[in-house]
């Protein structure tokens, strides 16, 4: 979505509003397309003493698999957005600004690099996952599976003597 801006930096508004839908679900993430639902963005883009800011908040549903169970997961997101935008720059590797286009704001793009960006390293279902069973496979979050889990490496066994 390309929001228009120019009125902004002429003066004419101070304020557009945003109230949009976006969506992301052709968007291949960590193997899989985990933004299946539409992901809504509320806010404003606005000008103060002549500095154009973009203020939001977006709202989706991330779904997932377990990195360490493999647990299918959904998890919730509401995160702020606050960028100040620009039509020119002097340092083109600045990310403190966002640089307009004719002045024109792709939104998504924008959206997207953002909530990519907040969400973490390493996708858990919960916090306290034990993962599955290295021998076995069994998910240890439903219960123990009994599997010898004291095997010694072999190169290392020869240490285990010293302690006898």
């Amino acid at each position: 979505m390309l929001m228009q801006c120019r009125p902004l930096f002429m003066g004419e508004l101070s304020s557009l509003p945003i109230d949009t839908e976006l969506d992301f679900s052709q968007v291949e993430f960590q193997g899989g397309n985990p933004f299946r639902d539409p992901v809504h963005v509320t806010g404003a883009v606005t000008v103060r003493a002549g500095v154009v800011t973009l203020s939001a908040r977006v709202g989706f549903v991330f779904y997932g698999a377990c990195d360490r169970c493999l647990t299918p997961f959904t998890k919730t997101y509401d995160l702020p957005l606050e960028h100040t935008l620009v039509t020119t720059l002097e340092n083109e590797e600045n990310d403190d600004f966002i640089l307009l286009d004719n002045y024109q704001l792709d939104l998504d793009d924008l959206v997207l690099a953002d909530m990519l960006l907040e969400l973490p390293y390493k996708s858990l279902c919960r916090e306290d996952c034990r993962g599955l069973c290295p021998l076995c496979g069994k998910n240890l979050n439903e219960g123990l599976c009994g599997c010898n889990r004291k095997s010694v490496d072999p190169r290392l066994a020869i240490l285990g003597q010293l302690l006898e």
